[in-house]
C-alpha cells in the first residue's frame, strides 16, 4: 500500500491537513523499487500479517484494564466476592501479560520479515548500480566524483532502505492502530473520544513541520560533513607535502576553523531537534488531561459505567501518540527516499557508451589495423588522434614513442576499447572492434597503466589480480621476471604483505614493476605497456624487456615510451606527434633517417654517457 493513501485512510477526518501534505510525497522515482517489492512480496505480506496481529493483540491490554478496575468496583461495592475477585483479577492479568508476550513475539516476527526485506532490497539495489557502475565508460567518471558516486550507493541506497523497511512496517502499524482504536473509542464513549483526539492532528502537524526543518537542516550538517571529510581525506593524503611546506599552522587554523563552523550548524540542529519530544509530552498530556477530566464529568453525571473507561482511554491515547508523532517522520523518510531514488535513478537511467553487442565469444589473436582514426576527448574537447593507419601484425612487437599529448595512450585505450573513435574504424584480426565481444577482448588484453594502481591487500592478491587462480609458484615466477622478487622478499611478511592506499607503501618503481607482474601472470594475447618502465634505473629496465620480449613470443605488444631504450628491441617503431603518424620503422632504420627519432636516441645517448 502506497503511503500517501495510508495517510488518507488514518485521517480521513482531517482531509484539509492531508490535501495539503500528500501531495508533498510524489511517488514516480520510488516505482523502481517495486521490482524488488515483487522479488519479496511473499515474505512481505507475511510481515504485514504479522504486524496486524501484533497490534492487535496490544489491544488487549486497555480492555482488560477497564474490566479489572470494574472487578475492583464491583468488589469494593460488596456485588462479587473476595475470592471472585481475586480469581477474576489473576485471570485478567493472565490474559494481559499473555498478550502483551505474543504481541512482543510478533512485533520481534515483524522485524524479521519487513527489515530483513528492506535489507535485501539494499542489497539488490547497491548490486544493480555497482554493476551499472562498471558497465559506464570512462567519460562518466571524468564528469563525476567519487565521493559522490560512493554517497548514491551507500547513503542515498541507505535512505531508500528506510522507505522500503522502518517506513513500510511503521506505516502499517499506524494504519492499524488507528483503524481499531478509534473505532472502539467512539463506540464506548464519543464525546470522551472526540476530546482525547484532539490535540493528536495538532501533534502530528507540529511534528511534520518540525521534521521538515529538522530534514533541511540535517542535511546542512551531512553536506558539511562530507566537506569536512574531503578535507581531512586530502590532508592525509597530502601530508608528506604538508611538512615539506611547513604548512602545519595554516591547516590547523583552517581545520579549526571548519570545525566551528560544522558546531554552529549541528547547534542549530539540535535546537530545533530538542523541541520534538517536549512538543509530543506536552500534547500525550493536554490528551490526558482531556480525557480525565471529561471522562471524570461524564462518570459523575453517570455517561460512562466506570472509572475503567478513563484508564482505558488514556492507555489508547498513549497507544496513539507515538504513530502520530511518526507520521511527520514516515513523510520525512519518503521525502528523502525520493530524493535520493531520484539521484540513484539519474546514474542508473546514463546509458553506458561502450555497448557490447555481442554475445559469444569472440576468439582473439592479436592483430591490429587503425583506418584513418580520428578521436576528440568529450571533457576537454582536444583532438588525441587525427586520421592516424596503422597495422600491428599478431605476434608483432610495436614501440609507440612521441612527446607528451602526442597521442600515445590515447591508442592503447582505444584497443581496450574503453573509449571508441571519433571517427574512422579500428580492427582486430580484420573484424571490426565493435563487432567483438568486449569482454573476450579485455580479457585478451594485459594493461600497464602509467599510473600504476595497486589495491589495498597483499601484494600476492595485487599480483593474482590478472589470474584468480594462479599457484603461489606463478606468482613468484612472474614477480622474477617483473625483476620485483628481490624487493618482495626484503618485506617482512614478503607476498602476504599488505599494501597501503592505492599501494602507498611501495615506492613508485616497485608499483610498476607489481603491475608488470600482474600482466605477466595474466598470459593474454596483447599486451599494452603505458610507459611502465618510467620509474625504475636503466638497468633495471634493461632486464625487464629482456624478460619481457621471452614472456610476449608470439603475442602482440604495444609498449608507450619516452625513452629509445624501450624501443630498442622493437620490430617496429611508430612515432607520434600531435595525433598524427611522423616516421615508422625499426630502430636500425629510424636511426640512420633525420628526424625525431635520431635526436631523441642521440640526445638520451649523451645523457646516459655523461
Amino acid at each position: 500500500m502506497a503511503l500517501d493513501s495510508c495517510f488518507l485512510v488514518i485521517f480521513g477526518p482531517f482531509k484539509i491537513y492531508i490535501q495539503v501534505h500528500v501531495s508533498v510525497i510524489c511517488m514516480k522515482e520510488l516505482q523502481h523499487l517495486n521490482k524488488y517489492f515483487k522479488k519479496y512480496w511473499k515474505k512481505l505480506l507475511v510481515g504485514i500479517v504479522i504486524t496486524i496481529i501484533a497490534r492487535m493483540l496490544q489491544l488487549v491490554m486497555p480492555s482488560y484494564v477497564n474490566k479489572s478496575i470494574g472487578v475492583v468496583e464491583q468488589f469494593m461495592d460488596s456485588e462479587i466476592a473476595e475470592s471472585e475477585a481475586e480469581s477474576l483479577l489473576l485471570k485478567f492479568i493472565l490474559i494481559i501479560v499473555g498478550a502483551a508476550l505474543l504481541s512482543g513475539f510478533f512485533t520481534f516476527l515483524m522485524r524479521q520479515t519487513i527489515i530483513n526485506v528492506s535489507r535485501y532490497i539494499e542489497y539488490d539495489l547497491k548490486n544493480e548500480v555497482f554493476d551499472h557502475y562498471q558497465l559506464l565508460s570512462l567519460n562518466f567518471y571524468k564528469k563525476n566524483r567519487t565521493g559522490d558516486l560512493m554517497n548514491r550507493i551507500s547513503e542515498d541506497v541507505n535512505q531508500v532502505r528506510l522507505y522500503a523497511g522502518p517506513a513500510l512496517m511503521y506505516g502499517i502499524n499506524t494504519v492499524t492502530l488507528f483503524v481499531c482504536i478509534i473505532p472502539i473509542m467512539f463506540i464506548k464513549a464519543p464525546t470522551l473520544a472526540a476530546y482525547a483526539l484532539i490535540p493528536l492532528p495538532v501533534l502530528s502537524v507540529l511534528i511534520y513541520h518540525i521534521s521538515k526543518v529538522i530534514h533541511k537542516r540535517s542535511t546542512v550538517v551531512q553536506q558539511f560533513l562530507s566537506t569536512l571529510s574531503t578535507f581531512t581525506q586530502e590532508v592525509f593524503s597530502g601530508v608528506s607535502v604538508i611538512k615539506a611546506y611547513a604548512l602545519e599552522p595554516r591547516i590547523n587554523t583552517e581545520l579549526g576553523t571548519l570545525a566551528l563552523e560544522g558546531k554552529n550548524k549541528s547547534m542549530n540542529l539540535a535546537k530545533v531537534d530538542a523541541w520534538f519530544f517536549p512538543l509530543m509530552v506536552m500534547l500525550i498530556g493536554i490528551s490526558n488531561i482531556f480525557v480525565i477530566y471529561i471522562g471524570g464529568k461524564q462518570f459523575i453525571d453517570g455517561e460512562i459505567e466506570s472509572v475503567g473507561v478513563i484508564a482505558e482511554f488514556i492507555l489508547y491515547v498513549n497507544m496513539l501518540t507515538w504513530p502520530v508523532a511518526i507520521i511527520g517522520w514516515l513523510t520525512s523518510i519518503v521525502q528523502r527516499a525520493e530524493a535520493s531514488q531520484k539521484r540513484i535513478n539519474e546514474f542508473l537511467l546514463e546509458a553506458p557508451e561502450i555497448v557490447n553487442t555481442v554475445n559469444e565469444l569472440t576468439p582473439i589473436k592479436g592483430k591490429i589495423e587503425f583506418k584513418n582514426v580520428t578521436f576528440t576527448y568529450e571533457d576537454t574537447e582536444i583532438t588525441a588522434l587525427k586520421n592516424l593507419s596503422f597495422t600491428i601484425e599478431a605476434g608483432e612487437t610495436v614501440a609507440i614513442l612521441g612527446k607528451t599529448g602526442s597521442g600515445k595512450s590515447t591508442i592503447l585505450d582505444l584497443v581496450a576499447r574503453l573509449y571508441d573513435v571519433t571517427s574512422g574504424e579500428i580492427l582486430i584480426d580484420d573484424i571490426p572492434i565493435q563487432q567483438l565481444n568486449i569482454d573476450s577482448l579485455r580479457k585478451a588484453v594485459g594493461a600497464v597503466p602509467q599510473d600504476a594502481f595497486l589495491f589495498s591487500d597483499s601484494i600476492k592478491n595485487n599480483i593474482k589480480f590478472g589470474k584468480e587462480d594462479a599457484t603461489d609458484e606463478e606468482v613468484v615466477q612472474a614477480a622474477k621476471e617483473a625483476v620485483v622478487h628481490q624487493n618482495i622478499k626484503g618485506f617482512s611478511k614478503e607476498y602476504d604483505t599488505v599494501l597501503g592506499e592505492r599501494g602507498i607503501t611501495l615506492s613508485g618503481g616497485q608499483k610498476q614493476r607489481v603491475s608488470i607482474a600482474r600482466a605477466l601472470l595474466k598470459d593474454p594475447q596483447i599486451y599494452l605497456f603505458d610507459d611502465c618502465l618510467s620509474a625504475v634505473d636503466t638497468e633495471t629496465e634493461e632486464e625487464i624487456l629482456s624478460n619481457l620480449k621471452k614472456a610476449s613470443t608470439n603475442k602482440t605488444t604495444l609498449i608507450v615510451s619516452h625513452r629509445v631504450s624501450s624501443a630498442k628491441n622493437a620490430d617496429r617503431v611508430l612515432v607520434l606527434k600531435d595525433g598524427e603518424l611522423l616516421q615508422e620503422g625499426s630502430h636500425e632504420q629510424l636511426n640512420n633517417k633525420e628526424g625525431y627519432y635520431k635526436e631523441l636516441y642521440i640526445t638520451q645517448l649523451a645523457e646516459n654517457t655523461s
